[in-house]
């Protein structure tokens, strides 16, 4: 029955997700070429407020909890699991007064209204997974960003999205290399739950009347210990949450 709306639902959400990103890519580059990048960072966070409404279209509902007191003005590592691109305009609107910057394919810098403007000129980082020395330099371009601004990240250690919900090994190595520029980030674990089912059939139809939740965890001081421990830490949070 759910496969079935979808179909009949799917296409209004389509419609409404694209009018956001044709709709605010102009206003995006009126906000950063004129005014600047604060400009810029509120017309992105709104911009995500309506993609993230645009889910509700499907009958389906988000749900964001963050009871950890968390620092304003201290760099934060918020790490992931991932379970679809859906699970990135909650993020953003919901981390905005953290600043949470993103690691992206360099693809998708390039094709996608507003969306790729937004990873030119937003602050995140944009790595060629074909070439390691770049990625390298990037995610260290992007710790010191983080460092001199007090922004934060949002980095998705699995190194992909997956596609059942269950999560996969963490990598270390981008985590690695933001902490060697900014140090004193703190670490935070997110749990993602049932995005993964919004994409199950792929994008038509999509998944409809989904509760889909997104949970700050404790945490994680990184002060003296190594990336592998903190990673492995925060994994085995978020799988405890999960379930897994």
């Amino acid at each position: 029955m759910r496969k079935i709306f979808g179909y009949i639902l799917t296409p209004i959400h389509v419609l409404f997700f694209a009018l956001v990103l044709y709709i605010f890519h102009p206003i995006q580059w009126i906000c950063f070429n004129v005014f600047g990048y604060r400009a810029h960072k509120r017309v992105v966070d709104t911009m995500n407020w309506c993609l993230t409404a645009t889910y509700y279209l499907l009958g389906n509902t988000v749900k964001f909890t963050n009871k950890q007191n968390l620092p304003i003005g201290r760099p934060i590592i918020f790490i992931a699991n991932h379970q679809s691109l859906y699970d990135i305009p909650v993020l953003i609107w919901f981390l905005r007064k953290y600043h949470a910057k993103f690691i992206s394919k360099i693809e998708l810098t390039k094709g996608t209204p507003s969306v790729s403007y937004n990873l030119r000129h937003g602050g995140g980082a944009n790595i060629d997974r074909k070439d390691p020395r770049q990625s390298i330099m990037e995610l260290a371009k992007l710790g010191t960003r983080m460092r001199d601004n007090k922004w934060s990240c949002v980095i998705f250690p699995e190194g992909t999205r997956s596609k059942d919900g269950i999560v996969r090994v963490f990598q270390s190595a981008g985590v690695a290399a933001i902490l060697k520029k900014c140090p004193d980030a703190l670490i935070v674990p997110v749990a993602i739950n049932n995005s993964w089912k919004m994409v199950r059939y792929g994008y038509f139809p999509m998944g409809t009347f989904i509760a889909m939740s997104w949970e700050v965890l404790t945490p994680i001081e990184p002060a003296g210990k190594s990336a592998d421990d903190v990673v492995k830490e925060t994994e085995s949070a978020i799988k405890q949450k999960l379930g897994q």
